[in-house]
């Protein structure tokens, strides 16, 4: 059965990139603040569905699986942990019981083994899935924005670090189709594509290709004049970055005041001096860039449904 994807978009369909972010921060930022298991699972199904129901044929929709696993590692390996190392939450109920290994005075409040509790089981499991929720959230964000379309809406004071990451945003997919892509040329061929071995041969024409992208890209970059900048005054560089630094600090601030308890009172005001000094930033920053916007993305109305749904 073939397999359902959304039509291609286009000009006359296609949401703004900006408002999928919006809405997997929104998700993920709600993933953060609990660890019922319930509603991280129903978070983590509203956006394996949308993704589903909304993603592509383009090379960066095939990436939400690795996310998907790289999910599950994290919520395994927040066990191992939880196993060996123990777990800060006190427990009455034990499972098993693990050899504990000496340790010197120095590292006294550490251990390894010793009694493995259902409490602190119970504790990393709701932990990891929290991460896990995190990373799949961005995942759904990555599989259903364009990178390049998302690169073409960020201000031009974020032009040169947007490309950075656009570029590493688009290297993940690509070297995921190209291990499948190999992976069943040996099949075909009759040759091991698992274990250590089909590894190791499978690795080197990964790296060849991604060697060759790179360079084919920045060769594309040059010719397209990338980096140039028109001239600025020495004081308004430096008010760009004073006013840039500030408020990204700003920005973290309230953010880490939001997410936990006892920063509630400076949490938001902290965070809209930091916009507002981020802002200000970007606009003054924004007479360095020399490079104008063809047919930009419009925000219409379904972009707010996505991103106020996001945000709610």
């Amino acid at each position: 059965m073939r397999r359902r994807l959304a039509p291609e978009a286009h000009r006359g369909n296609a949401l703004h990139p900006g408002a999928w972010w919006v809405w997997a921060i929104g998700l993920g930022t709600a993933a953060s603040r609990t660890t019922n298991p319930l509603l991280l699972g129903l978070l983590i199904g509203v956006a394996g569905y949308v993704v589903a129901a909304r993603r592509t044929s383009a090379p960066w929709a095939k990436s939400y699986g690795a996310f998907v696993k790289l999910g599950l590692a994290v919520i395994a390996i927040r066990l191992v942990f939880a196993i060996v190392l123990g777990s800060p939450i006190p427990g009455t109920h034990t499972v098993v019981t693990l050899p504990e290994v000496p340790l010197p005075e120095w590292a006294r409040g550490v251990r390894i083994g010793g009694r493995v509790t259902a409490e602190g089981l119970l504790f990393a499991l709701y932990d990891g899935i929290r991460l896990a929720g995190l990373l799949i959230c961005v995942g759904a964000a990555n599989a259903l924005a364009s990178p390049a379309r998302l690169l073409k809406s960020l201000p031009g004071a974020l032009y040169e670090v947007g490309v950075a990451v656009v570029v590493a945003m688009t290297f993940a997919p690509n070297l995921i189709v190209d291990v499948q892509r190999l992976r069943a040329a040996r099949r075909l061929r009759g040759r091991p594509d698992r274990g250590i071995r089909g590894l190791l041969q499978v690795g080197l024409p990964v790296l060849e290709g991604a060697l060759e992208r790179s360079v084919a890209l920045a060769a594309a970059m040059d010719a397209r004049g990338f980096g140039r900048t028109s001239p600025v005054p020495a004081r308004v560089r430096r008010a760009i970055s004073v006013l840039t630094l500030g408020g990204l600090m700003g920005v973290c601030v309230g953010t880490y005041g939001l997410l936990t308890a006892q920063g509630t009172s400076y949490g938001l005001p902290a965070l809209a001096a930091g916009l507002t000094c981020a802002l200000a930033g970007l606009r003054l920053g924004g007479r360095r860039a020399v490079r104008t916007r063809y047919r930009p993305d419009p925000w219409g109305p379904r972009a707010w449904l996505v991103a106020g749904s996001g945000v709610a």
